[in-house]
């Protein structure tokens, strides 16, 4: 996941539902042992609570159910058949994340919005 998402996720998870991990972070490879660096990098990775791993738009939509302003996108991803959609898709943008980055602009993105402030756990 790029800066820019994560800064828009962390700006989205008003009841701090949620705690994000980058890849180079070495709790990241005790969360989820099973995960290689290469699954990683080709999508979203959610891991819940009892270990349950929810990888790409599954992984969104899990989340979308845990924020109020994604919980419309998420009831979308629960129609059957949108889901498989929604995953050919990610995919799609998944493996073409470095051309998108370049035609739409992403290298400023991250100075959209400020950093928002988390409380410690």
């Amino acid at each position: 996941m790029c800066t820019f998402q994560m800064r828009g996720l962390t700006w989205l998870d008003w009841f701090n539902k949620v705690r994000f991990l980058a890849i180079k972070d070495p709790e990241a490879a005790k969360v989820a042992p099973s995960l290689t660096r290469e699954d990683l990098l080709e999508a979203i990775h959610c891991i819940t609570k009892d270990g349950k791993i929810h990888r790409g738009a599954r992984a969104l939509r899990f989340l979308g159910m845990r924020m109020p302003m994604l919980v419309p996108l998420a009831l979308f991803l629960w129609i059957p058949g949108v889901i498989w959609v929604a995953e050919r898709i990610y995919m799609w943008i998944s493996r073409n994340r470095h051309l998108l980055s370049k035609v739409f602009g992403c290298k400023d993105a991250c100075s959209i919005m400020p950093e928002r402030q988390r409380e410690v756990e």
